[in-house]
């Protein structure tokens, strides 16, 4: 008997049938394309894109130069320098991250005790050259002045769960 329904599939092309009958079941569903540089689906707020410094509302930077980030990125794409300032607290001088070391762990996000070193929303930094992928302290507070907004909603968003 199985011989028989084996034969048969194989002679009316039961495997091309059904798979004609799925296709004619999602032709007339509404498509899941999106036209992408016009168009641009949802992000999750725990996405980990490129990296910002965050500051203070009132325009000091939050990063108090402890270097956990430093320590725990596994890549050691993260490199700090700090010296203290007149009122004895300490601040970085330099603050780099090469962005081509990088693996987007999120570690230095979660080691840092004053949320200044933050993965934003943005995944659209292309590069040409690997020079431009060297992040300094510069560019950095930059993008979390770019971001800012949108990266304080996602940590709020996500509070409960830290």
């Amino acid at each position: 008997m199985a011989f028989l329904d084996r034969t048969a599939r194989s002679f009316l092309l039961w495997e091309l049938v059904s798979g004609m009958a799925l296709t004619l079941k999602y032709f007339f569903k509404p498509k899941y394309t999106i036209n992408y540089p016009h168009e641009k689906g949802p992000i999750s707020s725990r996405f980990r894109g490129e990296h910002a410094l965050r500051r203070y509302p009132n325009g000091e930077e939050r990063c108090i130069a402890c270097k956990l980030c430093e320590a725990i990125c596994p890549a050691q794409a993260i490199t700090i320098e700090a010296e203290p300032r007149e009122d004895g607290s300490r601040r970085t001088t330099r603050y780099d991250i090469d962005m081509t070391k990088c693996i987007y762990c999120g570690l230095c996000q979660e080691a840092c005790p004053v949320d200044a070193i933050v993965e934003g929303p943005n995944f659209e930094f292309a590069a040409e050259t690997r020079e431009e992928l060297f992040y300094n302290k510069d560019k950095l507070l930059a993008n979390g002045d770019r971001w800012e907004a949108e990266i304080q909603a996602n940590l709020t968003r996500e509070a409960a769960y830290r």
